[in-house]
C-alpha cells in the first residue's frame, strides 16, 4: 500500500451483508472477496466471527494487539474448591514426610544382602521383570 493511504474500514452492516450473501449464494471466501472487492482472508475472518459469535460481534472493535491483561478470575466456588484441595494435599505431604512407613527399613535390607552380591543388586533395583508390587522388595526375594 502506498504511504499516506489509510486502512479501509468496513461497517458492521457491510460485514454482515458479505457473510450472509456468501452463505445464501453458497460462495467461497475467495468468490465473495472478488464480488465485494475485499481480501479473501478478511472475508474468511468475518465468516469465522459470524459463525462463532453471531452477527452482533461485528460491532466490537478488533484492531490492534490483543491485551494479555489480568488472568481471568475463576468463579468463587471453584476457587474455594481448589484452595481446599491444595490445603489437603499440603497436609498429606507434611504427614508423609514426618512418618516413615514400615517398608523404608534399611537395617533388614543390609542384613539379608551381606552374603550374596546378586541379592544386593535385586534389593536395590528390583527384579528386571518389572515387578510393580507394592510390597517391599526385600520381602519379594527368595
Amino acid at each position: 500500500m502506498p504511504k499516506g493511504v489509510p486502512n479501509k474500514r468496513y461497517t458492521p452492516e457491510f460485514k454482515k451483508l458479505v457473510v450472509e450473501t456468501m452463505h445464501q449464494e453458497h460462495w467461497s471466501c475467495a468468490e465473495a472477496g472478488k464480488r465485494f472487492d475485499v481480501a479473501r482472508q478478511r472475508v474468511c475472518d468475518w465468516e469465522r466471527i459470524y459463525l462463532t459469535e453471531g452477527p452482533e460481534a461485528f460491532q466490537i472493535e478488533r484492531r490492534g494487539r490483543g491485551s494479555k491483561g489480568c488472568p481471568r478470575k475463576l468463579p468463587k466456588d471453584v476457587q474455594d474448591d481448589l484452595l481446599a484441595e491444595n490445603q489437603r494435599l499440603r497436609a498429606e505431604l507434611a504427614y508423609l514426610k514426618n512418618c516413615k512407613p514400615w517398608f523404608w527399613r534399611t537395617s533388614d535390607t543390609k542384613a539379608k544382602s551381606k552374603g550374596d552380591p546378586g541379592t544386593e543388586a535385586r534389593i536395590r533395583f528390583g527384579d528386571a521383570a518389572g515387578n510393580r508390587s507394592t510390597a517391599p522388595i526385600y520381602l519379594l526375594l527368595p
